[in-house]
């Protein structure tokens, strides 16, 4: 007998979060299924809060800066709550930023290092995001993804030194050792 996987839409999400559903619960979407999000490490919550003042202080204005707020993926049904997202630089109250609005997306990864490298890659890709980042905990690398064409990143690179530069913002220079040592 075969096994049939409900999806959900964005919209479907919303409803059942708006009705508390979800309640107490780290989830996600990620292409219409409810992803469960590992809490994090100690290693995780204080290399991603390092950055953020370091991001801010680049903005100028240009960007915001989120930390573990939903984007709104509506093409396919995803709405993940990346580490860190550089975002247009606007007002969300109506609605989260969607992949026109996202300029980068970092993800922190140790336990969550499989769907990170594996699936959010695509989902960010399908959606056109330029540039991802996942910086991986783990075997102290960072893994850019960039280049989205036709849903799937055609640059893929791991970097365990040196300098690395937003498409975007190549004047906001982050040094890997401060994040990797």
């Amino acid at each position: 007998m075969a096994v049939t996987i409900a999806r959900w839409t964005l919209a479907d999400y919303h409803h059942m979060v708006s009705a508390g559903l979800f309640e107490g619960r780290h989830i996600e979407l990620l292409n219409g299924l409810i992803v469960e999000m590992p809490p994090e490490g100690p290693e995780h919550a204080d290399s991603s809060t390092c950055l953020m003042p370091l991001l801010w202080s680049m903005a100028e204005g240009r960007y915001q800066v989120r930390a573990a707020k939903p984007i709104s993926i509506p093409p396919n049904d995803s709405e993940p709550e990346p580490d860190i997202a550089l975002v247009r630089d606007r007002s969300y109250r109506n609605a989260h930023p969607q992949p026109e609005d996202i300029f980068l997306v970092i993800e922190f990864s140790n336990t969550s290092l499989a769907k990170d490298t594996e699936d959010k890659p695509l989902v960010y890709a399908q959606a056109g995001i330029e540039e991802y980042r996942v910086i991986n905990l783990r075997d102290r690398c960072v893994i850019l993804y960039r280049d989205p064409v036709e849903g799937n990143y055609q640059s893929h690179q791991r970097i365990s030194s040196g300098q690395i530069l937003p498409v975007a913002f190549p004047d906001v220079v982050i040094s890997l050792e401060r994040f990797l040592a």
